[in-house]
């Protein structure tokens, strides 16, 4: 494979940041590009600082909100957002368990471009990512920037460890990923029956033989939730694991591991595994330039994260043995993604880092 050399400004977004949304710019540059954002409200307490957001990038890309809210705050956005971006209802004739997956569908197949970001409405791109990832796309079927909290209150911190853990061992699941319009049209979209949407569409580009790319350096900054929506996520996303076996053993290890610790009396034990899993995060911390973006005590909080999952972890696989699945708005999903293709001969992921690729 020929080497990969993105531009300056792609090589330089780890080093410097493009007017921030919301923030005066001059002559923004309009890109062949539509951003998806599929959406599904029951308060508008973020209505205005979202607008803000969209407004500027109804500037630079073509924006399509895909809109699962109730009527009358589907009517509040229509009137809020006339004149900026396309607003429109999920597709009627779509049927499916996860009403993102639904709106990603709806908003890809209407898109107007070949390359098409789509982004939870936390997220929050600049121009030098949006610039990245139209140029990512001339190679790559499917990218994957990295997504870090700001603000950072104390609950983001904590999930940070999660984040930074994901980086060292690989790459982590942002709430952001970006597609070619044709490739998604061609396999068929992705399967809406599942809880854990991004992995399941990295997974289905994989099988029909798509490329990808995971830029450690392509941060995209994420909004925290509130402190509430974190406590309700946490046996949720347990439940991302059991689509990733591996995953979800070290998981359920966790506290047996812990159990037997404290049995033996050799706190030594515990203080050497936490000091392991914060050196590990640490390198994930300072992969391809993350100092910048994630604080040095962020690489603190894996240890507690990891002691969450591993109580969430059985939490979650008990919900899957007596309730059938794990409660998703007013429904409940059984299956947390579909397996993953086993073809030796698909491409590879394309790890770009400054620069250089490597398999």
């Amino acid at each position: 494979m020929s080497s990969f050399s993105p531009t300056e400004d792609a090589r330089c977004a780890i080093r410097r940041w493009e007017v921030a949304p919301g923030g005066a710019s001059t002559s923004p540059v309009r890109l062949p590009m539509t951003y998806v954002l599929p959406l599904r409200w029951h308060t508008d307490t973020g209505l205005a600082e979202l607008t803000d957001y969209l407004r500027w990038l109804g500037d630079r890309v073509e924006v399509l909100v895909v809109d699962g809210s109730p009527p009358p705050l589907f009517a509040r956005h229509a009137e809020a957002w006339r004149g900026l971006v396309r607003h429109l209802p999920p597709d009627p004739s779509e049927r499916g368990l996860n009403g993102k997956v639904l709106g990603v569908h709806t908003g890809v197949r209407a898109a107007g471009h070949e390359h098409v970001v789509i982004a939870d409405d936390d997220v929050r791109y600049d121009e030098s990512a949006l610039s990245a990832v139209h140029r990512l796309l001339g190679r790559a079927d499917l990218v994957r920037p990295q997504n870090y909290f700001d603000p950072l209150p104390w609950h983001a911190w904590w999930d940070t460890g999660r984040t930074l853990l994901n980086r060292a061992l690989g790459a982590d699941y942002p709430g952001t990923l970006a597609v070619r319009r044709s490739t998604f049209v061609a396999m068929g979209g992705y399967d809406p029956d599942v809880l854990f949407e991004n992995l399941e569409l990295i997974r289905t580009v994989r099988g029909y033989g798509g490329t990808e790319a995971a830029p450690a350096w392509l941060y995209v900054r994420r909004l925290p939730p509130d402190a509430a929506h974190f406590r309700g996520q946490r046996v949720r996303q347990a439940y991302d694991d059991l689509a990733q076996p591996a995953r979800l053993l070290t998981s359920l290890a966790v506290l047996p591991a812990l159990a037997a610790a404290v049995a033996s009396r050799r706190p030594r034990l515990l203080v050497g595994a936490a000091a392991g899993v914060v050196a590990l995060a640490e390198t994930g911390r300072r992969r391809a330039g993350g100092t910048r973006v994630f604080p040095p005590a962020t690489a603190l909080a894996a240890p507690l994260w990891l002691l969450e999952r591993g109580v969430c972890g059985w939490l979650a696989v008990t919900q899957r043995l007596l309730l059938g699945g794990v409660r998703y708005g007013d429904t409940r999903i059984r299956r947390a993604a579909n397996p993953a293709p086993c073809n030796p001969r698909l491409p590879a992921i394309l790890h770009f880092r400054l620069g250089q690729n490597r398999r």
